[in-house]
């Protein structure tokens, strides 16, 4: 990497061109902390296809050095970037089936720290989760969710009968998810699915603590 390149003080493109140079066994990766690297990236002041790089070269600098992964940019940071994306940029996201499924997985893996434990102590509900373009059974990324007794755990297994199967666009779950979209309207316009109690489906958000984009 050019001596002269200073990070800190690079914003937006500069940045992640500067970023796809990093070696991530390299000296300088450990002078990087991932979410100030969150920070100086606005995905509105990004190209169609920038925001698909940022995910990919902090997943690939976590290879080899963990302190990138994912799971360590904070849930409001994460939920800025995400809400900041444009549905261009998020479908370049999806478009990338390894990338797509990464960013799902943490997604769904943060569900049980955001459940919002006096709404949900006494509700058990399985819900299945079917996220269309995967590479399962049907074409399809599955995930159950189970909220009993004040908890959420998640699973790729479908494991019990679902009180609800949600049905829905990567693109559209990740607009859910950072308070761009709710489920009722999606319902209407036909862009979510849903088989089993539509009026549990309609409130389900509410039993989580979702983090709002600042």
């Amino acid at each position: 990497m050019a001596e002269d390149t200073d990070l800190a003080n690079l914003r937006g493109t500069a940045l992640l061109d500067a970023l796809d140079r990093v070696d991530g066994l390299g000296p300088e990766v450990g002078a990087l902390d991932v979410n100030e690297l969150a920070d100086a990236v606005d995905p509105r002041e990004l190209g169609k296809d920038d925001f698909r790089r940022l995910l990919a070269t902090l997943i690939r600098l976590a290879e080899t050095a963990p302190a990138f992964s994912l799971t360590k940019v904070d849930p409001t940071r994460f939920a800025n970037l995400v809400a900041r994306a444009s549905r261009a940029q998020l479908e370049a996201v999806v478009a990338e089936r390894v990338l797509c499924e990464r960013v799902l997985d943490e997604i769904f893996a943060r569900m049980g720290a955001h459940i919002r434990v006096d709404r949900a102590r006494s509700l058990h509900a399985v819900v299945h989760w079917r996220l269309s373009g995967g590479a399962g059974d049907g074409g399809y990324d599955r995930y159950e969710t189970v909220i009993s007794r004040g908890a959420c755990t998640v699973s790729r297994e479908m494991k019990e009968k679902p009180r609800v199967t949600i049905t829905v666009a990567p693109t559209d779950f990740f607009r859910i998810i950072t308070h761009q979209a709710t489920p009722a309207v999606l319902f209407v316009t036909g862009k979510i699915k849903v088989k089993g109690d539509l009026a549990f489906a309609a409130g389900l958000v509410g039993y989580f603590d979702l983090p709002k984009p600042a």
